[in-house]
């Protein structure tokens, strides 16, 4: 079976793109092949790093991309994950598909430690919650027998 291929983009590629790479790779990597990118990448958050690695996922070793490397790439979806991306990047040469789904940034949050971890904890639930709602459409039934 061919794994379908995801490619989630946001501004930065350090947070959501990146939360939602290592989730569908380590949830669904029997279906699919997950890519993250950016219109302006700069590094991975350490505070994603850390509310994944919570849930057992290591997305340590990811870098930040930028949305050129992909170019020449064909994706069956390409997934926008916050609404400055979706608006940079309105087409993507190689989809099949677009999907927006615009989460806030938890990056931009002020307060203490504990507060800017639960920014990115409910930021990271949201997104899972929307891979398990809408994603699993795009898996292939199997047939019994």
């Amino acid at each position: 079976m061919e794994k379908a291929r995801v490619l989630f983009i946001c501004t930065h590629n350090s947070a959501r793109s990146q939360m939602a790479e290592g989730y569908l790779k380590k949830r669904y990597g029997e279906y699919f092949e997950a890519y993250s990118a950016g219109t302006e990448p700069t590094s991975v958050h350490p505070l994603a790093v850390r509310v994944m690695r919570e849930m057992g996922i290591d997305i340590s070793e990811h870098r930040s991309k930028s949305v050129r490397e992909f170019l020449n790439h064909h994706f069956d979806l390409v997934i926008t994950v916050c609404d400055s991306a979706r608006e940079a990047c309105p087409f993507f040469p190689g989809a099949k598909k677009y999907i927006h789904a615009g989460f806030p940034d938890p990056a931009i949050i002020e307060g203490t430690e504990e507060e800017k971890l639960a920014a990115f904890r409910e930021v990271r639930d949201q997104i899972i919650s929307w891979i398990e709602r809408n994603l699993k459409l795009f898996i292939p039934r199997r047939t019994p027998g």
